[in-house]
């Protein structure tokens, strides 16, 4: 098995000197178009791979951005991320997505810091406030930025949605088509939106004058199976719910789901508001009603905010929160007479 090719002999085969090769290879420091193209050419030819973990022992900053997930499993998730990985390399940085379910364990930790030392910055999308990692991170100010995480303030740069205010829009939507038994299906706590978001709930029916009925505040854990056995529950009450407010579009989905398999019309008899506006939302039946994040200006916002760290330039740990927008479609409708 042929050995890996070394930088002098792409110098060597370029014509140019070992430095010239390295800056060019890097992207760094000046380097003329032809001696460039020629360098690419021959590292291409010996296939030559530059030593990244070498490269951080030495103390060189990388050119990559770490993306920890806790479960990459939830569709707006997916979405974040791949917004994420856009912006990054937008700005000329390369991804790394590393998923666990915990970050803290000892089993974990190996992998952890091996990759995390790769990277220049650390971006954590929703992460799990229970992980100790998070904790560890804070403390050695290492260059990270969290994304959408209402659980508790942190000492890092924080870059959310504004839960409450797209809450309330939802919430008041459905006041607005005459929805007075209104009922709320809750997401994880890990993150801390789904709290943000059951908080707003509460308070729009507090301002509108109507008692919050527990009854009608059940779990869903932010997947459609969870949204569909929610909605069975609450449709098994004796005074159930006109309309549905799920913590985001997935149980929403589930919600449709379960009210057609009762035979019953959305919005006809139940209307249903999602949350977040991920792609399939406008393809389901009926279209799903829902608050829309601004993925792209999230996004951007991290990551800028990240690059800022990684430069020193002295980001205070901050939290930017974002506006929500409405986006009314088929899924509600004026409130059903009562029979």
């Amino acid at each position: 098995m042929r050995k890996p090719s070394r930088l002098s002999e792409v110098a060597k085969l370029a014509g140019v000197a070992p430095i010239t090769a390295s800056r060019a290879i890097r992207g760094e420091g000046y380097v003329s178009e032809e001696a460039r193209a020629r360098i690419m050419e021959a590292a291409a030819k010996l296939n030559y791979a530059p030593d990244m973990v070498a490269r951080r022992m030495r103390g060189e900053k990388s050119r990559l951005i770490g993306i920890f997930v806790n479960n990459f499993g939830s569709l707006v998730l997916h979405e974040i991320t791949k917004e994420i990985s856009h912006e990054a390399r937008a700005r000329g940085y390369d991804i790394l997505l590393f998923s666990a379910e915990r970050f803290d364990g000892v089993d974990r930790a190996g992998t952890r810091d091996m990759l995390a030392n790769l990277c220049a910055g650390l971006i954590l999308p929703m992460p799990n406030v229970e992980d100790g990692y998070l904790a560890e991170l804070e403390r050695r100010q290492l260059p990270c930025v969290f994304v959408n995480f209402d659980a508790r303030p942190m000492a890092l740069p924080v870059v959310v949605v504004e839960n409450r205010n797209g809450a309330r829009l939802a919430v008041e939507h459905l006041l607005s088509l005459g929805h007075r038994r209104i009922a709320f299906i809750a997401g994880s706590p890990y993150t801390g939106q789904s709290g943000e978001r059951q908080a707003a709930y509460v308070d729009a029916l507090n301002a509108a004058g109507i008692a919050v009925d527990p009854a009608l505040i059940v779990p869903g854990r932010f997947v459609q199976t969870g949204g569909h056995a929610a909605t069975q529950q609450l449709l098994d009450l004796l005074d159930p719910p006109t309309a549905i407010f799920a913590a985001n579009d997935e149980m929403a989905f589930g919600a449709i789901d379960a009210i057609h398999s009762r035979g019953l019309r959305v919005p006809a008899d139940i209307s249903v508001i999602g949350f977040d506006d991920i792609a399939t939302s406008s393809h389901i039946h009926p279209p799903l009603t829902t608050l829309r994040q601004p993925l792209a200006k999230l996004s951007a916002s991290a990551v800028g905010e990240l690059v800022a760290l990684i430069e020193g330039r002295g980001v205070e740990p901050r939290r930017i929160a974002l506006p929500l927008e409405l986006i009314v479609r088929e899924s509600t409708g004026p409130a059903p007479a009562r029979r």
